[in-house]
């Protein structure tokens, strides 16, 4: 309603229908994104994406008081290039440039309509929208095996530190003669991608100093792994000496649950900033 106040109703039409077309043309990308984040564990951060940007273009809304549209010549360039982008994706099956070009076409429509002015005002939601890219197969293997080796390490160590009898081979823990592969029973990439997301979304939800931004998102695969190991140590033993039924029951709950143990951890490292006495807020930051 602030942004609209200072709009034309010409200008509200006009960027309404753009957005239509855009998605319309764009139709097979989206359904294709939503499917992944859908049926694909390892993509749940793309049903993240949407809430997230919601929340966080609702906490700077005050910014587009005084934005007024201007149209602009980088509307329409950046339409054709998304369409060059969408065109190589689908030639040479590269489904994130596909994915990609249906941002931009969204993008170019905000350009065309209102200008530079009002994705710099809304730049943290506006990138936020990248949560929608289902992440390649080649960038999650990359990132979830050097995550499995060390989650299954670490969980056998505090396993056996608790009394539990466990035994490690490669990524696997044999625990009560079951076999379990932590790639099956704890999936790395799934925590790293969602808990990005879970973090971005704390940080820019708090009028925190760009500094304490940053050292939040850089603390982001630290948090994984912690989360994943929390995650995986009572998992494996759901899967040593419960039903199967029961231990898939609890990983495919707990993955959601480790969302909410992650936030708690991020309030907590913010109330240990604030004990050191280090300047971590800044007021200003949510508004212009």
């Amino acid at each position: 309603m602030l942004m609209i106040r200072n709009w034309r109703m010409v200008d509200c039409i006009a960027l309404a229908v753009l957005v239509i077309a855009a998605v319309a043309a764009s139709w097979s990308a989206w359904v294709d994104i939503f499917n992944q984040g859908r049926y694909d564990s390892e993509q749940s951060h793309v049903l993240l994406a949407i809430p997230v940007v919601v929340w966080l273009a609702w906490l700077r809304r005050g910014r587009l008081i005084r934005c007024k549209p201007k149209g602009s010549i980088l509307g329409p360039i950046v339409i054709l290039a998304a369409w060059g982008i969408g065109e190589l994706g689908l030639r040479h099956s590269r489904d994130l440039f596909w994915h990609f070009s249906a941002l931009m076409l969204l993008l170019g429509c905000v350009l065309s309509v209102g200008g530079t002015k009002p994705i710099i005002k809304m730049a943290v939601p506006a990138t936020a929208m990248l949560f929608l890219l289902p992440v390649p197969a080649v960038i999650r293997l990359e990132i979830a095996q050097p995550l499995q080796e060390i989650s299954a390490r670490c969980s056998q160590y505090l396993l056996d530190l608790f009394g539990v009898p466990v035994v490690r081979s490669g990524n696997a823990l044999i625990i009560n003669g079951h076999n379990v592969v932590i790639a099956e029973a704890c999936n790395g990439m799934r925590m790293v991608a969602a808990l990005f997301v879970v973090t971005y979304t704390f940080a820019f939800s708090i009028p925190a100093r760009s500094m304490v931004r940053a050292l939040l998102l850089a603390s982001s695969p630290l948090l994984a792994v912690v989360v994943n190991i929390l995650r995986l140590m009572p998992t494996v033993m759901f899967y040593g000496y419960a039903s199967e039924n029961t231990a898939t029951t609890f990983h495919d709950l707990s993955g959601w649950f480790m969302m909410v143990i992650a936030l708690v951890v991020l309030w907590a490292i913010m109330r240990l900033l604030r004990w050191m006495e280090l300047p971590v807020l800044n007021y200003g930051a949510m508004r212009e």
